[in-house]
């Protein structure tokens, strides 16, 4: 992919590379050639294949929800539409059981997240060099260097990806921790647990620590949420592009791995949107 006869680690280096956009010291805003190029351009670099692909699919699931809410039946239903009640009543079976407050956002914003999240896993399971080689076609024409494009199909394989959306759901952590405990009730979280005293001097020795755990532990749960799905999916597309250097013996090793990774992909999907789901319920929580 590199080159004509790429090494290993160029192969590896060259699948693990974002199609980056930026605007470089040098060469101003332009896409990336390297990895070194990329890294130049610093933070606000965009990488244009993850949000390509984040939107593309995520306008696939509403779409796909869409058309089928529009022709819902009550007779018998089809096999597209018994598939997506599934998934609604699946979603809200787990919402009922883990949140308690009141919210019309929860259960919508569940079902998105699981189905955004695994139709981005699924495409772990694209063969690691169709679309990359396609791209390279494409950016030939238009008289790019194959070697220098890049382009990764796998959004939770790029950290900025999963900590955007972690990100989002911590700034929904904040909002119903201060809509259902007020702002005094969220500071209040944060300096008077979980150590407490009825000594008002003794509690006030004991602010800083409080503020100090809760924090760490307010901070962690976007982090792990995000570091949790993108080391798993990172992982897999890791192994993908390890079989594919094999060459001619990779089939049989490439079909095992990918029924297996079958379930790793909906399974972190559930496990991120059950993770939002609690933390949302903690939220909300009095104690």
């Amino acid at each position: 992919m590199a080159g004509n006869n790429p090494t290993p680690t160029e192969y590896i280096q060259h699948h693990l590379q974002n199609l980056t956009f930026g605007n470089h010291p040098e060469h101003g805003w332009s896409i990336a050639h390297s990895a070194d190029e990329a890294a130049e351009m610093g933070f606000w670099a965009i990488h244009l294949d993850t949000l390509g692909w984040s939107i593309g699919l995520g306008l696939v699931f509403m779409l796909l929800f869409r058309k089928v809410a529009q022709s819902a039946t009550t007779g018998i239903p089809g096999g597209v539409q018994n598939f997506v009640e599934l998934m609604v009543e699946f979603v809200d079976n787990s919402v009922k059981d883990t949140f308690h407050g009141k919210s019309n956002l929860i259960a919508p914003l569940s079902l998105t997240i699981f189905c955004w999240v695994f139709l981005m896993n699924l495409m772990d399971l694209v063969p690691v060099d169709v679309l990359p080689m396609l791209a390279q076609k494409v950016g030939a024409m238009f008289g790019a260097d194959p070697a220098h494009v890049y382009f990764k199909v796998v959004p939770t394989t790029d950290v900025n990806a999963t900590l955007g959306m972690s990100l989002s759901v911590f700034a929904l952590i904040i909002f119903y921790t201060i809509r259902a405990k007020g702002f005094s009730g969220f500071i209040g979280e944060l300096t008077l647990h979980p150590f407490n005293s009825p000594n008002k001097l003794v509690q006030a020795l004991f602010v800083p620590v409080n503020f100090l755990l809760e924090t760490v532990t307010l901070i962690a749960k976007p982090i792990s949420l995000a570091l949790r799905l993108f080391g798993n999916l990172y992982a897999g597309e890791l192994i993908f592009i390890l079989i594919a250097m094999i060459g001619l013996w990779q089939l049989p090793l490439h079909f095992p791995w990918a029924v297996f990774h079958i379930l790793v992909i909906t399974l972190q999907a559930f496990i991120f949107m059950m993770l939002t789901i609690v933390y949302l319920a903690m939220a909300v929580e009095k104690h």
